[in-house]
């Protein structure tokens, strides 16, 4: 599962200047050219290595923020968490309504298939930064990484799986592309790429009580999930967790990348569209959540806080970061906050105390 907005790039920051913090000095005062000394370094650019390598345009005192497009690591200002925090109480004040909720609660599946009816293949973009962020990805394309069984969970239209097999070198790779979404389904396998030899799509729901068509337990080396965490319910994460844990081996990876709390997509959300605490309803009917560092971990270990001692899942957190992107609108002089959770969890080797 994935949505125009899933694969984190750059959203046209011309279509969303309602719902952005409009930076008044700059936009007040007549423009001035900008002194060499302000300049942004280019040296800034060099990606960085730990624990994962976002981006390294960063934003000093002495930067000018609208000389660029986007900067990296930018903590949120106060003007724009006081900005965000008036749109939650106005999201709350004007939620679902109970016969809505039961509406997109009951029938998840529907609104997914009726996104890909909508939008076509060409409509979503590969993810080529994946094996920059994770290097796994790379290893276990190389010609000597052996046997690996990839799963992905909410596959989506194929654009991770596909780029992926592009650059593979390894002959002994699967991927088991699955998606909740029938239609998606059916848009990978009428790829002209797909090869049973090399791929099988079929539809799984992550949260049922099966395990995916053509695994069994302990089988898989890493797990994809792709902002398709956030399109559960809540109450579907242990049940999903559970079944992620079960088709792992021993020692097996996911790797992890979602929506942030504080995420522009969340803060622009209008009236209407609140399900519950940061769980929304998009405007095509898909569900959207946005997470919190601490409550990941809570949710994939089990514990409260990464020093905790053993979790109670079976899972512990390799690494677990925040992407913060400011995005900004030159000519109108606007500032608008990205957000995205990206983690490693790994299955215990050692069974956990009972």
């Amino acid at each position: 599962m994935e949505s125009s907005q899933s694969n984190g790039e750059t959203v046209l920051v011309e279509s969303l200047s309602s719902s952005t913090v409009q930076d008044s000095s700059a936009a007040t005062d007549p423009p001035q050219p900008l002194p060499p000394h302000l300049s942004h370094d280019p040296e800034n650019n060099l990606k960085r290595s730990d624990p994962f390598q976002f981006g390294s345009r960063l934003l000093s005192q002495e930067d000018n923020v609208f000389e660029f497009n986007a900067w990296d690591h930018v903590e949120t200002d106060d003007s724009y968490k006081e900005y965000a925090e008036l749109q939650y109480a106005k999201q709350r004040e004007a939620p679902v309504s109970d016969f809505d909720k039961g509406r997109f609660n009951s029938d998840p599946a529907k609104w997914w298939n009726n996104f890909y009816k909508n939008n076509t293949a060409n409509f979503f973009k590969d993810r080529k930064w994946l094996q920059q962020e994770f290097p796994v990805l790379s290893k276990i394309t190389k010609p000597v990484a052996g046997p690996i069984t990839l799963l992905e969970v909410g596959a989506g239209a194929g654009n991770t799986a596909f780029p992926i097999l592009k650059h593979n070198q390894n002959l002994n790779l699967k991927i088991h592309a699955c998606d909740f979404s029938k239609k998606a389904v059916e848009v990978i396998r009428e790829n002209e790429a797909y090869n049973t030899k090399n791929i099988q799509a079929d539809v799984w729901d992550a949260a049922s009580e099966e395990l995916p068509p053509g695994l069994e337990e302990g089988s898989v080396d890493v797990v994809l999930m792709i902002f398709i965490f956030s399109a559960l319910s809540p109450s579907q994460w242990k049940q999903a967790v559970q079944n992620i844990y079960r088709v792992l081996k021993p020692g097996g990876e996911v790797l992890f990348r979602d929506y942030g709390r504080g995420d522009l997509a969340q803060v622009r959300f209008k009236k209407g569209r609140y399900l519950e605490e940061n769980f929304y309803i998009r405007g095509d009917g898909t569900r959207v959540y946005f997470f919190e560092k601490e409550e990941l971990i809570k949710i994939w270990t089990g514990k409260e806080t990464e020093d905790d001692g053993v979790g109670s899942t079976g899972f512990e957190v390799i690494n677990l970061g925040v992407d913060r992107r400011l995005l900004v609108n030159r000519a109108k002089q606007l500032k608008m906050y990205r957000c995205w959770m990206q983690g490693r969890f790994r299955k215990q080797v050692k069974p956990v105390p009972g």
